[in-house]
């Protein structure tokens, strides 16, 4: 059995937060993909999901609050970040479980689920759709349009979600790093 623990950030020590980052930089090792501080910075503020095995987090995933906008539409959004597996951990399980309670608590706390991904047939099985409208940032001179993630944006939606056109144009706030 896998027991998934769920913490807000401000629960985490400083150890934890070591242990996470840890994770990040063992899971992200292909050239060009690192796991940068901004996206460490992304993966807190909001609930941790974690499975451990001892004292060691082998898979995480948070859950951040964001604003996404589409058709006039502002989303109070759970947005899933910081999804990793240890390596010698992958395939047992650990990833499904973690984000079927990410999805629970999406379900109950948001009008809309998001994340970004290229993993889609993983995310399908577990209610996630792809986004196949275009992607943009809103900026403070004006809205950005983020071609290079165009499909591997991908939604969860809500008992709150209202109806939604998943063709139609959507928007996230700018953020440091990686904006989606």
């Amino acid at each position: 059995m896998i027991r998934v623990r769920e913490r807000s950030t401000d629960q985490l020590t400083p150890a934890d937060l070591r242990s996470l980052r840890d994770l990040f930089d063992a899971a992200w090792t292909e050239e060009g993909d690192a796991f940068t501080d901004d996206d460490f910075e992304h993966t807190c503020g909001g609930t941790h999901f974690t499975v451990e095995i001892g004292e060691v987090v082998v898979s995480h995933a948070s859950v951040v609050e964001r604003v996404l906008e589409t058709a006039g539409q502002r989303l109070r959004t759970g947005y899933a970040e910081g999804v990793a597996t240890l390596p010698g951990h992958r395939r047992r399980g650990h990833a499904s479980a973690i984000m079927e309670r990410v999805g629970e608590h999406i379900d109950r706390t948001f009008d809309l689920g998001a994340l970004g991904t290229g993993l889609h047939a993983f995310y399908e099985r577990l209610g996630w759709a792809v986004w196949e409208g275009s992607t943009a940032v809103r900026t403070d001179g004006g809205i950005v349009p983020t071609p290079e993630e165009d499909g591997f944006i991908m939604v969860r939606l809500t008992p709150r979600s209202p109806s939604l056109d998943l063709s139609a144009p959507i928007s996230c706030e700018w953020r440091s790093g990686d904006v989606w």
